[in-house]
């Protein structure tokens, strides 16, 4: 089964990222929230799959987040899954993101990757946004 997922990634110094076709990008210090949808056979396989480029077991970048995960000082902490299509409504309740487009190639929002200084603060509004009634 699959549904709607937010990654939490930990960004623990400043630093430049290019991010495919969205090209270079300022990232500071901080939490980051990433919201995807894993709807297809495999499902939350996806999640699993970022994993993998967060521990360096795997290299090809395929999605945007995936340049964020594969770099050194970044962190996947902890991730948010609802069995349910709210992507799109969970990326707009959270704090708004660095790159405008991020992961969000094809839907009409601003961006699906959020950013707050307090990992705390952050994983709460992701919560929040995942249990709210549609």
């Amino acid at each position: 089964m699959g549904g709607t997922y937010t990654l939490l990634v930990r960004l623990t110094a400043p630093t430049a990222i290019e991010v495919g076709a969205l090209g270079t990008h300022r990232f500071e210090p901080g939490w980051y929230g990433y919201t995807g949808s894993a709807l297809g056979a495999g499902g939350f396989a996806r999640v699993d799959r970022h994993e993998e480029i967060a521990s360096g077991v795997r290299d090809t970048r395929h999605w945007h987040i995936d340049y964020l995960l594969g770099h050194p000082d970044a962190t996947l902490a902890d991730d948010v899954r609802t069995e349910s299509d709210i992507e799109c409504a969970v990326a707009s309740a959270l704090p708004t993101g660095p790159v405008e487009g991020f992961g969000a190639s094809d839907c009409d929002c601003q961006s699906h990757l959020a950013y707050a200084p307090d990992g705390e603060e952050l994983e709460q509004a992701v919560r929040a946004a995942h249990d709210e009634p549609r």
